[in-house]
C-alpha cells in the first residue's frame, strides 16, 4: 500500500460488524426457537387428531365397533388394501414425530371381538384407548387424547385416562 491509499477495512471496522452480528442474532434466536417448539406442537396436535380419527375410522371399518391395540395394528391395511389407516410416520410403538414421542395405551380388551379386518386375531381389540405426545428433547406441554376425540394438555405428564378428562389437563380450544 501506498501512503493515502484507503482501501479496505480496518480491524476495528470489523470487529464492529462481528458484535453487531452477535447482538442481532442473540435478539433472533430465541424468537426462532420458540416458533420452531410451536411448529412441533403444532404437529403434535396434528398427529392426535390423525390417530383418533384412524382410531374411530378402524372402528367403524374393521374392529366391529373396538379400537385397535397399537399403532403397529392402525398402520397395517385391512386385507386386500393397500392403505393403512395411519400414515408410516405413525405406524410404530412409540413413534417420535416433530421431536414428540406418540404412545397409545390400549384399555380392556374387548373379549369376545371377532378378529379385525387387517389381522388382528379375536379378541385382542380394545374397548378404550389413550394416546399421549410427549416432548423428546424440545418442548414444555404435553398432549393427550381418549375415544372421546378431545386434545388435552397440561405441563406434566398427563396419567393415562380411558374416558373422560384426564386429571388436571386442559382441553385444547
Amino acid at each position: 500500500m501506498t501512503p493515502g491509499d484507503d482501501r479496505g477495512f480496518t480491524l476495528i471496522e470489523l470487529l464492529s460488524v462481528v458484535g453487531l452480528i452477535g447482538i442481532l442474532s442473540a435478539i433472533a434466536l430465541p424468537s426462532l426457537l420458540r416458533a420452531r417448539m410451536s411448529g412441533n406442537e403444532a404437529s403434535a396436535i396434528g398427529s392426535l387428531r390423525a390417530i383418533s380419527s384412524a382410531q374411530s375410522t378402524f372402528a367403524a371399518s374393521c374392529g366391529s365397533g373396538f379400537y385397535a391395540p397399537t399403532l403397529v395394528l392402525l398402520g397395517t391395511p385391512p386385507d386386500g388394501g393397500n392403505s393403512a389407516f395411519v400414515g408410516s410416520d405413525l405406524n410404530t410403538d412409540p413413534s417420535l414425530k416433530s421431536t414428540y414421542t406418540m404412545t397409545v395405551t390400549a384399555g380392556a380388551l374387548a373379549t369376545g371381538a371377532p378378529a379385525s379386518c387387517n389381522g388382528a386375531v379375536a379378541g385382542t381389540v380394545v374397548a378404550s384407548y389413550f394416546v399421549s405426545a410427549a416432548p423428546a428433547n424440545t418442548g414444555f406441554r404435553f398432549f393427550g387424547t381418549n375415544q372421546g376425540g378431545i386434545i388435552y394438555q397440561d405441563r406434566v405428564a398427563l396419567p393415562v385416562t380411558q374416558s373422560g378428562a384426564p386429571a388436571g389437563a386442559v382441553p385444547i380450544q
